[in-house]
């Protein structure tokens, strides 16, 4: 008699094998595809912040390039990220209150070899406790306000410009943490400035003393006129000894 077998169990597969089990794709896999997918939206990102005349990359923050770029003014499109900004070899020349407001994470600013001529009070406003280095050489800078650098603690490059001689900028230099090179020159600025001081106050006051003795001289030649004339005296006399 042929006996009939149940139902086989289609999910065990051959009679005595073990069930068969579908392993997961290997997590460094899986980590390698979300990192790609996070690196590509960070890189769309920062290509849609990026100014149309310049050029950025992610480096741990983005590195905006906008070198020699015959620019006259600071984009104002700029990744909120940027970490580097490169505006060297330029036309800026004048560089606004709040310019960098929105770069939170700014380390680096390069402004150097442009024509700029002006620094509004709170042109780095946002960015003075974060900025590290801030060049300004080459420029056409000849002199500041004492307040455009409050609270920064960058590394400042002032070289190659073309200073006024003004008490002012002493104090300025004195409270900047300046660059070897710009310490080699405004060395020599900064004594020029004092020479330039001192000479200043002798020169007020050599004139002062000029005109202070002008004044008592015509105040004392007005006395002696307002006195009466010895003609005048030795007349009145002889009239008096006439009548005795």
């Amino acid at each position: 008699m042929k006996v009939e077998n149940g139902p086989k169990d289609k999910s065990s597969g051959l009679m005595g094998a073990p069930p068969r089990s579908f392993s997961r794709p290997p997590t460094s896999i899986s980590t390698f595809f979300l990192g790609a997918l996070w690196l590509l939206s960070t890189m769309v990102t920062i290509a849609q912040a990026c100014p149309k005349s310049c050029h950025c990359a992610d480096r741990n923050g983005a590195v905006v390039q906008c070198t020699s770029r015959n620019l006259e003014n600071i984009p104002s499109n700029l990744p909120q990220n940027t970490v580097v900004l490169l505006l060297s070899s330029n036309r800026i020349r004048h560089v606004p209150k709040e310019a960098f407001m929105d770069l939170h994470r700014l380390r680096e600013l390069d402004l150097s070899h442009n024509l700029i001529e002006s620094l509004e009070v709170g042109a780095f406003q946002g960015n003075s406790e974060g900025l590290r280095t801030l060049d300004l050489s080459n420029n056409h800078l000849s002199s500041l306000p004492k307040e455009t650098f409050s609270k920064l603690h960058a590394r400042v490059r002032l070289s190659n410009n073309p200073w006024h001689c003004e008490c002012s900028l002493q104090e300025i230099l004195r409270e900047l943490r300046l660059d070897p090179e710009t310490v080699n020159e405004t060395t020599d600025v900064a004594m020029f400035v004092a020479m330039f001081c001192w000479f200043s106050m002798v020169t007020a006051y050599i004139i002062y003393y000029i005109r202070h003795n002008q004044e008592d001289a015509k105040r004392h030649l007005e006395y002696l006129k307002s006195l009466p004339s010895s003609s005048h005296i030795s007349k009145d006399f002889d009239t008096a000894s006439s009548v005795f």
